[in-house]
């Protein structure tokens, strides 16, 4: 994050994944760089995850609700907001409970997922709303972007480890994901099949 602006950066809001819920990463954004925050919970950070499960979300309304159906499913998602007091989290002015239900349409059993937020901005500056907007953009990139990479590319299933290799290898990576949406590949699983699979490359460059 070193290497953005400081003008790019002054009062955007960062989304970040549980992986950088840290008090540093908070204080950082904040303090030096002028931005607001809205980080995700999970389990590695224990503590705090255990104080968001508590909160009478029972008693919190829905402020945010919304139903969708596309690509053979429904999903509904709802979103409560509490105020943060006390010491929770470096700046943190709300906390956000996202409900998640997904269901296949015309399907009976419905899978749920909830999941935590906290953010620096304070009710008057980040409506449900918005706080639904941010973190459904956030998780939608993640979730894309990580499949990609780690279902379609098997990132996650290689086991070189030397030096710089994982690193070199996932910049090689980019640049192949690239080159293919480049050249107008949209679905990267049939981009990485054609040209992997020996008889779809000669079909592709009309061998065969």
């Amino acid at each position: 994050m070193e290497q953005i602006p400081d003008e790019e950066l002054e009062d955007a809001v960062v989304t970040l994944d549980a992986l950088h819920a840290q008090r540093e990463h908070a204080r950082y954004l904040v303090e030096e760089r002028g931005a607001h925050y809205l980080l995700s919970v999970k389990g590695n950070q224990k503590n705090l995850a255990r104080q968001l499960k508590s909160l009478p979300w029972k008693q919190i309304p829905v402020l945010h609700r919304t139903s969708e159906h596309g690509h053979g499913r429904e999903e509904i998602r709802e979103l409560q907001v509490a105020s943060a007091n006390g010491p929770l989290f470096p700046h943190a002015r709300q906390v956000v409970r996202i409900r998640r239900r997904r269901r296949l349409l015309g399907a009976k059993k419905w899978s749920e997922e909830v999941v935590y937020a906290v953010t620096d901005l304070p009710a008057e500056q980040a409506s449900p709303e918005e706080l639904a907007t941010w973190a459904r953009g956030h998780w939608t990139i993640e979730n894309s972007v990580h499949r990609v990479r780690d279902v379609i590319f098997g990132e996650d299933a290689r086991t070189i480890r030397t030096r710089n290799t994982p690193a070199v290898m996932a910049v090689l990576g980019d640049i192949v994901r690239g080159t293919l949406r480049t050249l107008g590949w949209v679905d990267a699983a049939s981009a990485r099949r054609a040209h992997t699979n020996p008889i779809a490359v000669l079909r592709l460059h009309g061998i065969t």
